[in-house]
């Protein structure tokens, strides 16, 4: 029984989102929610127009996902497809990777399941943490991800920041700095609010990629433990009437 425990909290775990970047950076909650369909159309829609030019989704069937987030085949061809792609073909750019490992010293990865590979709450705050830094090839950084390859796409959307630090001094004297927060540099399209919402609803769609199955899943998994309850009672009641005479 302590093994089966030991198990199945186990397999619980890459469900779990942890507090921090694997840099230290705290997490704040990504507010997923996959009943929203409007959330996960806003997010098809920054999908294809921010990411779609470098990152692929080579598990996603734009006719699937119509289906599942509440869209039409028409709505999906007049909206989300900009290329020559037919609605049942899968979502792949056109960006040679050769030309992109060039371009960015890497090939940007497919991101069909890049939300439950670094999970929900790191990518919200990804999306967040872009900030000047004219070191970089591109003059950003990320607080989540130090040193990141990618260019800020969606800069229009937020603007361009600059971190915001506090100097204290430790226990030995040394002056350390902890960031308190962010500064508008130049403003973006969206108000703060608003663009956090709309990395809210990115992510939310990027999850809904990742396991599309996922609420049909728990849907079958609720009426599979409640016909299991009533086997095992069932099954309790025979044994007791097949072994009422051996006791």
């Amino acid at each position: 029984m302590k093994k089966i425990i030991v198990l199945l909290a186990f397999l619980a775990l890459p469900g779990l989102s942890s507090a921090t970047s694997a840099e230290g950076y705290p997490l704040a909650k990504a507010p997923i929610d996959l009943h929203d369909q409007p959330s996960l159309q806003r997010g098809a829609q920054l999908f294809v127009n921010y990411c779609m030019g470098c990152h692929s989704l080579d598990y996603q069937r734009y006719n699937r996902m119509a289906r599942d987030i509440g869209l039409t085949d028409d709505q999906v061809k007049d909206n989300l497809i900009f290329t020559s792609a037919k609605i049942g073909d899968t979502m792949k750019n056109a960006m040679p990777k050769a030309d992109a490992k060039r371009w960015f010293g890497v090939a940007p990865p497919d991101l069909s399941v890049i939300a439950r590979a670094r999970g929900v709450d790191y990518l919200y705050n990804y999306l967040q943490t872009f900030y000047l830094d004219p070191t970089r090839p591109f003059g950003v950084n990320n607080f989540v991800f130090p040193n990141a390859g990618m260019p800020h796409v969606l800069w229009e959307l937020q603007g361009m920041q600059k971190p915001v630090y506090a100097v204290h001094k430790d226990a030995a004297g040394t002056e350390v700095k902890t960031l308190t927060g962010f500064e508008l540099v130049q403003p973006g399209t969206l108000t703060p609010p608003e663009y956090k919402e709309a990395t809210a609803d990115l992510v939310n769609f990027l999850a809904y990629v990742g396991e599309p199955i996922k609420l049909e899943r728990q849907r079958i998994g609720i009426w599979v433990l409640l016909f299991l309850a009533l086997a095992t009672v069932v099954f309790y009641l025979l044994k007791k009437e097949y072994w009422k005479d051996v006791h």
